[in-house]
């Protein structure tokens, strides 16, 4: 087994760690400009109740009932709202948004 092309175990993942530190590139600022567009994006293309429910789920680390209580509407509309605002910031950040929003800055 020692003259095998292929180790396994312990060194090898400790190999395959270095190599990738040395390998990946400083992405901060593509994740700033990432972070700055999905924020544009949640004040310009959600609907403002799309917004307060994203942010209290996403933010505050509410539930959906809870969210459905401070609210006051049904629980099923806090999901709908939740998935419809993803959906959006999606598809904005998908088909190009992104580069118009980065156009904006």
């Amino acid at each position: 087994m020692s003259g095998t092309r292929y180790r396994r175990g312990k060194d090898f993942a400790a190999d395959m760690a270095v190599y990738t530190q040395g390998m990946e590139e400083d992405n901060s600022q593509q994740m700033s400009r990432l972070r700055r567009n999905v924020m544009r994006a949640l004040r310009e293309d959600v609907t403002p109740r799309q917004r307060e429910c994203m942010l209290l789920y996403y933010e505050k680390r509410l539930n959906m009932r809870q969210i459905a209580e401070v609210m006051g509407i049904d629980k099923s509309t806090v999901s709908r709202n939740i998935k419809r605002g993803e959906t959006r910031l999606r598809r904005c950040l998908r088909y190009g948004a992104g580069q118009l929003l980065a156009a904006r800055e």
